[in-house]
């Protein structure tokens, strides 16, 4: 039998969390338990029904199932600038500012591919989304937490970062406001000293901007700082805001020439994603204002039993907070108890057959927490909260 081994780049990288935990929610369900998962954010909400119906009409159209642009579609790169002239301020050059995605997660990696070397440093928040870590290590580089914690209000301390030895070696920062898994809004002032501090170490800043619709009011792009576009570029997608997560739709903006260069790994890795898909995703981004307002109102609704669900937990909970989790902090009496945030939510999951996240896999700065879904209806939540009063 060939014995094969696995490549040196995979030996700091384990599989995705949820890859392996959904597994075995699946299996308990097979087992005849009835699981409540709340644990990853895909929302359970259908696109709008004229995205839908844009799919159709495009899958009908007999000259729409070959190859698509390595870019995107015109249809499609038009209507993201659109978006973000109307949504964010913020002018972008459809054919040469704005790149798609199969999602903004492959983003991160063509990105890490593009601009990281072996040895270069990459600054990734604690806690932060895994994939930044992780897109780091897969294309050689070193990656370099800055800590955010909850007396600096989940902010990332500059002064610390100014005196990191280091800073010559850093190639990439990584930055997410509204930030997950936390759910803070980016405080005023925040994305300018992100900007000043990338410019004076000759840092690439990488945005990823999933969060900005979700139970906020005035979203922001990064690239409507002055001096941003020289410093940054963003991702975004539309898996949140426009319930659109399977269909994969993201996008990578910005500067011209950043772009190009990450075109170049993208188009020898994937193609653009199914025309139809592209022409579906360019009516969502034209959906006016009464959409984002409906599905807030639907994710405020179920904040307040979200809430419920920690609070019942005897987690204390920040208010206050932006897209689709809320995040606790867990009781003194656990962690004195010497149980981590893993064995709490594996309790949980084992007797009260309800899955949450550990706060632990954003890194260490989140051992102390857990995270709740806001992707289930409220009478899923209110099973919850009974299930856990019991």
């Amino acid at each position: 039998m060939l014995r094969i081994e696995t490549a040196d780049r995979l030996g700091n990288v384990k599989e995705y969390y949820f890859s392996k935990k959904l597994a075995q929610v699946e299996a308990m369900r097979r087992a005849g338990h009835d699981v409540i998962s709340l644990g990853i954010g895909s929302p359970d909400l259908p696109p709008h029904p004229s995205v839908v119906e844009a799919l159709y009409r495009g899958a009908q159209d007999t000259r729409t199932h070959g190859y698509a642009n390595y870019k995107g579609e015109r249809v499609l790169l038009e209507a993201i600038a659109a978006w973000y002239s109307r949504k964010y301020g913020v002018t972008l050059d459809p054919e040469q500012e704005v790149l798609t995605l199969y999602g903004s997660k492959e983003g991160l990696a063509y990105l890490c591919q593009t601009f990281v070397n072996p040895g270069d440093k990459v600054l990734v928040p604690n806690p932060g989304y895994p994939a930044y870590a992780a897109s780091v290590r897969l294309a050689g580089g070193t990656v370099e937490s800055y800590p955010l914690t909850e007396a600096n209000g989940w902010l990332p301390d500059f002064d610390a970062l100014e005196r990191r030895p280091d800073l010559d070696r850093v190639k990439m920062t990584f930055l997410n406001y509204p930030h997950m898994p936390t759910g803070t809004a980016p405080a005023a002032g925040l994305f300018e000293r992100f900007v000043d501090f990338a410019g004076r170490h000759g840092i690439l800043l990488v945005h990823d901007n999933p969060y900005s619709f979700i139970r906020n009011d005035t979203p922001q792009s990064l690239l409507a700082v002055p001096g941003a576009r020289e410093v940054a570029v963003e991702l975004n997608s539309l898996s949140k805001s426009q319930n659109m997560a399977g269909w994969r739709v993201g996008m990578l903006v910005g500067r011209s020439d950043l772009l190009a260069a990450v075109l170049r790994c993208k188009s020898n890795l994937n193609n653009a994603m199914f025309v139809p898909i592209q022409q579906a995703a360019a009516v969502a981004l034209g959906l006016d204002d009464t959409w984002y307002a409906g599905i807030n109102r639907i994710y405020r609704s179920r904040e307040q039993l979200a809430v419920r669900i920690l609070e019942t937990l005897g987690c204390s909970v920040r208010p206050g907070q932006m897209g689709l989790f809320e995040w606790g902090r867990l009781p003194d009496t656990v962690l004195d108890s010497g149980e981590d945030c893993y064995g709490f939510i594996d309790r949980i999951l084992d007797e009260k057959h309800l899955f949450i996240t550990p706060g632990g896999i954003f890194g260490s700065e989140g051992e102390r927490y857990v995270r709740v879904s806001l992707c289930a209806d409220e009478e899923t939540l209110q099973r919850a909260v009974e299930r856990l009063s019991e």
